[in-house]
Parts: C-alpha cells; sequence; structure tokens
C-alpha cells in the first residue's frame, strides 16, 4: 500500500519555521531498518575521526610534516568524491540496500588491509587502504542520508537526519578515545633522544612499533564492519519513497539539478562544510600541544571534549529544528563559529583551545541541514542529487590541506583563518541561496512509501 508522504503546504510550513512542526519521527513499523541505518552513522564515524589520530601518529613514525600527514584525508576524501556517483547509480537500479551491503563490504576490507600495510610499513599502503575505507563509505553515506529522510513524514526530515546522525558523532568519541588509548603509546622523544637511539641503532626499532599500533583497533572495527553488513542483510527493508519505476524516472521533465540554485549551492556549502570540519578537527590536536605544552595524549582528550560537544549539538539541535527553520539554525551557527575560529586564531592558548570545542558544538546540525535543504523537492533526482552532496565531501581533502600549508608557513594557530573563511560562505548560502523554489516541488513526482 501507497501513502503520500508529504504535501505542498505541509512543504511551505516546514521550510519558513513558523510555528512548532509536529510530526512523528519515524513510523513504527520502520524501526528495526531505522535503527540499522542509525548505526551507519556511528560505525562511518569511527574511521572519519581516526584519522585525526593517524595524522599525528603517521607524523611521528614516518617522519614527516604537515602537508605530507594531510595526504592522509587527501587519500580518504577522495574515495568519496570518486564513488559518490557510482554508488548513486548502482542504487538506482538495485537499491539502498544493495548500496549498504557493498559500502560494508568495502569499508570492512579497507580496515583489514592495514595488516599487510603495517607488515611492509610503506606509508602509501596506508594511503591506499584508507581509500578503500572511503569508498565503502561513499556507498553508505550516499544511501543513508536520503533514505532516512526519506522514512517518515517530510516535516520531520531535517529533524530525523539530525537525530541519526547524532549517532555519527558517537562513533567519532569512540574513535578518538580507543586512538588515544591504543594507538598514541605516549611516547614523545625530544632531539637528544632521538640522536642517542639513532646511534644505538633502536631508532628504527621504535618507528616500527609506533607503525605497528595503528593495527588492531582497524582490524577490531573490520570485524564490526562486517557483522552489521550480515544484520542488514537478514533484515527485510522498506521500499523507500524515492526508488522510482524506470516510467516514472523516464517521464520526468522536471528541472534538471544544475538548473536548481539551492541544490547547487547547497553543493558548494557542502564543500565549505565539510571542509572545516575535518580540518578543524584534524589539526586540533597539533593547535593544543603547541598552544599549551601538553603531551599528545591530553590533547587527544581534547579533541574528544570537541567531539563530545559535537554530540551534545547534534541532539540539541534535533530539538532546536522543532521550533526553528533549518536555514536559520544553519546560517546563526555558521555566523558564531566564524567569528570564533578569529578568536581561536588570534589567541592561541587556552581560551583558543576552549573557543575550538564550543565550534564543534556549533558544527553539529550543518551536514544534515544542508543535505536537507538541498535535496528538498528533487524528486526523482533526489539519488543523484545526494551523490553529487556526498561528492563534495573531497572539501575534506582539499581545505585540510589548505590549512596544512597555512600551519606549515604562518602556524597552526592562524591556519584557523581558513575554516573560518568556510563558515563565512556557509551563512551565505543559509540566508541567501537554501530556499528552494515552491513550483519545482510541485511539479516533482508525487513522493511515496510503501
Amino acid at each position: 500500500m501507497s501513502i503520500p508522504i508529504g504535501s505542498i503546504s505541509q512543504e511551505k510550513q516546514a521550510a519558513s519555521g513558523s510555528g512548532k512542526i509536529d510530526a512523528p519521527l519515524i513510523p513504527p513499523d520502520r524501526l528495526a531498518p531505522f535503527v540499522l541505518v542509525t548505526g551507519l552513522f556511528f560505525l562511518w564515524g569511527i574511521p572519519n575521526n581516526l584519522n585525526d589520530i593517524l595524522i599525528r601518529q603517521f607524523m611521528k613514525s614516518f617522519e614527516i610534516n604537515r602537508l605530507e600527514a594531510g595526504l592522509v584525508q587527501f587519500a580518504f576524501y577522495t574515495g568519496y568524491f570518486l564513488l559518490a556517483m557510482p554508488a548513486a547509480q548502482l542504487m538506482r537500479r538495485a537499491g539502498y540496500k544493495a548500496g549498504f551491503l557493498i559500502g560494508l563490504c568495502l569499508f570492512g576490507a579497507g580496515c583489514l588491509l592495514f595488516w599487510p600495510a603495517a607488515i611492509i610499513a610503506k606509508y602509501w599502503f596506508f594511503l591506499m587502504a584508507l581509500f578503500v575505507i572511503a569508498t565503502g563509505l561513499a556507498f553508505l553515506e550516499t544511501a543513508a542520508s536520503p533514505f532516512t529522510l526519506q522514512m517518515g513524514d517530510p516535516r520531520s526530515a531535517a529533524r530525523r537526519l539530525t537525530f541519526a546522525q547524532a549517532f555519527n558523532p558517537l562513533g567519532s568519541i569512540s574513535a578518538v578515545l580507543v586512538g588515544s588509548r591504543f594507538i598514541f603509546s605516549g611516547i614523545e622523544l625530544k632531539p637528544n633522544q632521538i640522536a642517542a637511539m639513532q646511534a644505538a641503532g633502536t631508532y628504527q626499532a621504535y618507528l616500527r612499533s609506533e607503525t605497528l599500533r595503528v593495527v588492531a583497533p582497524y582490524l577490531v572495527l573490520g570485524a564490526l564492519v562486517l557483522f552489521w553488513a550480515v544484520l542488514i542483510a537478514r533484515t527485510p527493508f522498506p521500499h523507500a519513497g524515492l526508488d522510482f519505476s524506470h516510467d516514472s524516472l523516464a517521464a520526468d521533465h522536471s528541472k534538471p539539478l544544475l538548473k536548481r540554485k539551492h541544490f547547487v549551492l547547497a553543493v558548494v556549502a557542502q564543500f565549505l562544510y565539510v571542509g572545516a570540519q575535518v580540518s578543524a578537527w584534524s589539526y586540533m590536536i597539533p593547535y593544543v600541544i603547541s598552544a599549551t605544552s601538553v603531551g599528545e595524549r591530553v590533547a587527544g582528550y581534547w579533541l574528544t571534549g570537541a567531539l563530545v560537544a559535537f554530540t551534545a549539538g547534534r541532539f540539541f539541535s534535533s530539538w532546536l529544528l522543532q521550533v526553528l527553520s533549518a536555514a536559520q539554525l544553519l546560517g546563526s551557527y555558521a555566523v558564531l563559529n566564524a567569528l570564533i575560529c578569529v578568536l581561536a586564531a588570534a589567541r592561541p592558548g587556552w581560551l583558543g583551545v576552549g573557543s575550538l570545542v564550543v565550534v564543534s558544538f556549533l558544527m553539529a546540525p550543518m551536514f544534515p541541514t544542508i543535505f536537507a535543504l538541498g535535496t528538498k523537492g528533487l524528486g526523482t533526482r533526489t539519488k543523484t542529487g545526494a551523490a553529487l552532496i556526498v561528492m563534495s565531501i573531497i572539501g575534506g581533502a582539499l581545505v585540510t590541506l589548505a590549512m596544512g600549508r597555512v600551519a606549515d608557513r604562518v602556524n597552526i594557530a592562524v591556519a584557523y583563518l581558513v575554516p573560518g573563511i568556510c563558515f563565512v560562505g556557509i551563512a551565505l548560502y543559509a540566508w541567501l541561496g537554501s530556499q528552494s523554489d515552491p513550483e519545482e516541488i510541485a511539479v516533482d513526482p508525487a513522493l511515496t512509501a510503501v
């Protein structure tokens, strides 16, 4: 049985933000698949933030600079960029569940590749393993966000996605805690100690032991991911709203994606957001060490605190989106974050460290709100639109490299002006470019869920 999941009047009410948006979060008969898909948000938060640990660890174990260490994020987010569109095209034919399963298998395989990478002790092999992980995550993110949006009433779509994505930073927190405890050895050698070990012929053995510390966490993660794939394979999934038939796809003569301003600008805004988030977290540990002279483990715990703030921000924003529109929330938070990044750049020290924790809290709703605003009203073009937005995650690679360049040439504090500039762009999108044309929603094919 098919039932309508939206009307034009409801869409206008949700977009305007007028009054409380009173709609159920998820239909009761879809709870099991919703829980499994929400678990994916948790799982892919782990490798995303283990990268922040790897950057610091590889700078030590492979003796590389910040720009070279930034290749961790470059390899990772290049995988997203290259596989998002093929993932969307496959799922247009085979459905969301196939995308989930393929993504989890690639994710798990990439984690297992850390073992041979550590055996041969080559930096490029680790980058290849991270690339494979990211190809899997491209499938998961291309599928999970639109699937979550379509699982219930459109008036609660942004709130539903924000709630599901609130479990993503829980995975991030787990990653930083595990990485700080099991990857970081706590051994930080001074130049005279390095010289003594080199003279004694023990320095290379030390570097190899540091490299091997990354293996166990990734093997455990790989096993967990493959177990989750089995659970999804054995669970019946509903036919989500925008899995249209071939005939309905052929009959769709609505406006092309590249002619929809709110969508095109959402791709740009998501590029800026992911770049700001990834760069801010990637260099937070070096920032804390530089600004306060604490050790790497203590700095790792500060990153954990930032992720806890991010998690709290996700749940708080999920509640706040009942009374504010996504655009209002996004614009306000982006302006505040731009100002706070200037503070972090101008006042490195404990004030700057605390300000970066606040930045994390305010970043929390940005990805899901940009995604919801950008895909609104796309109809049969939603999967392709979702893939293009996921491809914009390449911002995490490019902005991080730019921030690393500034950090190497100037200093790590001034480098935080880079994400600050990104937040200015996001604010402009929220206030000036995020509104979809009501006529575009009206001509889209009816959105249905079974």
